[in-house]
């Protein structure tokens, strides 16, 4: 009872901070697009990025099944502006990678601000691990040719226990490898692309705290952020449409345990969800309905 009033008397002006966060974050999914998309020569306008995530984080979120339809769904978008099935794929694998580092970042960040200082050595290698896996990914997307011996020998390997010639599908990989050499990953675009990808974090972390701060909560910053990473975590296993009930039974304790009140921690989680999630899904909708409805 106390948690419905709070959530009827929420400060609406930090539930309209909670909305521009929540759009924020979805403008930075569709620059992550652009940006590793113009890499690869292809350019895609900025609403028509736009639209095809709100709508595809609609498919994602409310549908069963939802992540392979919105996968589906962004993968022929992509295909229809330009993109070779090759570059199409590789830039939903590369965003997806993206945005995990991007959680993984902030939730070392704010375990260690929360005191797990003990040893930062550890921090410091996981920091490096993911500098490194930019790195070879970068290295990689401009320079294909580092794996062709790999793909070559892997593939001789394959045939021979198929019982087939060593040469079979090699013509197949390395078409595939001449696609991929359309993409110039500079370190600037994949600084930009990486940027945007933690920049998306940031702001859904900022929805969140201005729900709290809607429901008249004063969480501490570290604890919210490593409630909001791990119920991202546990949302991104495919359950449920949206997390539903995942998210909650993880974010409401992360939140109590971040210095809030019982009741004020599942009212924020409530303006959170409604914002993030059933908002912005709507707003999906209406795109989906008016935008790629009548598409093949």
């Amino acid at each position: 009872a106390k948690a419905w009033l709070d959530l009827l008397s929420a400060n609406l002006w930090w539930v309209l901070a909670a909305v521009v966060a929540a759009m924020a974050s979805m403008h930075s999914f569709a620059q992550i697009q652009r940006t590793l998309l113009r890499s690869a020569g292809v350019t895609v306008r900025q609403w028509r990025s736009e639209a095809a995530f709100y709508a595809g984080n609609a498919l994602s979120t409310t549908l069963p099944g939802g992540p392979v339809l919105s996968a589906t769904f962004v993968y022929r978008q992509q295909r229809s502006w330009g993109a070779s099935p090759v570059v199409a794929s590789w830039q939903l694998v590369m965003s997806g990678a993206l945005q995990v580092v991007g959680l993984a970042l902030l939730g070392l960040g704010g375990a260690f601000l929360l005191g797990a200082k003990d040893n930062p050595f550890s921090l410091l290698f996981t920091l490096g691990g993911f500098v490194a896996l930019l790195l070879l990914a970068q290295a990689v997307a401009t320079r294909p040719e580092l794996i062709d011996g790999i793909g070559a020998t892997v593939l001789g390997w394959v045939n021979s226990v198929r019982g087939k010639p060593t040469d079979t599908g090699l013509r197949q990989w390395r078409g595939m490898l001449t696609q991929l050499e359309s993409v110039s990953l500079s370190r600037r675009a994949l600084g930009e692309a990486f940027g945007w990808s933690l920049f998306n974090r940031i702001a859904d972390v900022a929805c969140l705290l201005f729900a709290a701060y809607a429901a008249g909560g004063h969480p501490s910053l570290p604890g919210l952020t490593v409630a909001y990473a791990a119920a991202r975590a546990v949302g991104s296993i495919p359950l449920m449409p949206g997390g539903l009930l995942v998210v909650e039974a993880v974010l409401v304790p992360g939140l109590v345990s971040s210095g809030m009140a019982l009741p004020d921690a599942i009212s924020a989680m409530l303006i959170y969800r409604l914002v993030s999630w059933i908002f912005i899904s709507a707003i999906g909708w209406v795109v989906f309905f008016f935008m790629f409805r009548t598409e093949g």
